[in-house]
């Protein structure tokens, strides 16, 4: 190779060098998108356990000897605390400076405070 041909690919790869040494997130962004992958994966976890462990108890019912279905309430427990944590998991957003600021300017105009002094 000639010394421009070496010199333009040199300077190509060190352009996307620069480029890669950027990061491409802030690192707020990387531990709230940390946080979100954690409880997704927590919530996948406890939907399998929940299922497992109902399964058992539903299994073990007609060996209880009992004709009226005990595992309804625990299948209603788990479904309502299930139904919670996806919520939380799957509806909660961070509180952005957008948000702070449109509080600070309903408080600033009276229809935040319920009691003045």
């Amino acid at each position: 190779m000639t010394g421009s041909q070496n010199s333009g690919r040199s300077q190509s790869q060190d352009s996307s060098a620069a480029d890669s040494s950027q990061p491409k997130y802030s690192p707020a962004a990387v531990e709230w998108a940390h946080r979100r992958v954690q409880k997704k994966r927590r919530f996948y976890t406890t939907l399998v356990t929940g299922v497992v462990i109902n399964c058992f108890f539903v299994a073990a019912w007609p060996f209880s000897g009992t004709q009226y279905f005990w595992p309804g309430w625990i299948l209603g427990i788990c479904c309502v605390l299930l139904l919670l944590n996806a919520w939380q998991t799957f509806t909660y957003r961070p509180i952005t400076d957008m948000d702070l600021n449109e509080e600070c300017d309903r408080i600033k105009n009276g229809a935040g405070i319920t009691h003045k002094p």
